[in-house]
């Protein structure tokens, strides 16, 4: 078994508690805009997903008839518009054991890197909200619009482990709360892809795309790593 030298994170649902607000923001500007969908839709086809990309797979999967070219850019535009107020007026937090669990990687010698499908300037309007803009144990920060294709390619963790300069992915491991978080680690090839029932999916949800393991609180990540003897000595 490999060291693991990086953990890659999924930022919101996973280390940032934002009560599923980008997806609702989703649900919302489809109403708005005259299509009416459920939550449990948007999480189903979009949870994970570069926002445009997501946008455009639920244009698709409602069945929207005739859908302009324009009409996707339309709403990524009207969502991005609303999120961006939502951010500044909803409450958004560190996921409850992200500090113990960053501070207990970077004890280890494990770089800390979060991963999101938002775009960078999104990210970093998330990142200014929680006051991380200087982390001590965060390390790197990829964003879907860091990168040619999003998830489930592996790209940005590709990205990540290139900056690291890692070669290996076997040293990586990958967190996210998404089947397409999972996806993504898989294709990197990392060392474990682990789900998290914290934000956009459920465990059933989660079981179906096979993760290595399943937590339900970032903490539980710790004895799950100590009991893989993966760690920097």
């Amino acid at each position: 078994m490999n060291t693991i030298k990086m953990a890659v994170f999924d930022m919101a649902g996973t280390v940032v508690d934002e009560h599923n607000l980008v997806y609702k923001t989703i649900q919302t500007s489809f109403q708005d805009n005259g299509y009416p969908v459920t939550l449990e839709k948007v999480l189903a086809v979009c949870a994970g997903k570069e926002k445009y990309t997501a946008i455009i797979t639920l244009v698709e999967a409602l069945g929207i008839q005739n859908p302009t070219k324009a009409l996707a850019k339309d709403l990524f535009d009207y969502f991005k518009a609303r999120l961006a107020t939502a951010y500044q007026e909803e409450a958004v937090a560190p996921m409850p054991g992200s500090e113990k669990v960053f501070q207990y990687l970077a004890e280890h010698r494990v770089m800390v890197v979060l991963n999101t499908g938002y775009d960078r300037s999104t990210a970093e309007q998330l990142v200014g909200r929680l006051g991380w803009e200087n982390h001590p144990y965060i390390q790197q920060m990829v964003t879907a619009s860091d990168v040619a294709k999003g998830r489930p390619e592996p790209d940005m963790i590709q990205l990540a482990m290139a900056q690291a300069k890692l070669r290996n992915s076997q040293e990586v491991i990958k967190i996210g709360d998404s089947q397409i978080d999972i996806l993504e680690g898989r294709q990197a090839h990392c060392q474990m892809s682990i789900g998290i029932t914290t934000g956009a999916h459920t465990l059933e949800q989660l079981q179906q795309v096979d993760p290595d393991a399943i937590i339900d609180h970032l903490q539980e990540l710790i004895p799950l790593l100590e009991e893989m003897k993966a760690l920097p000595a």
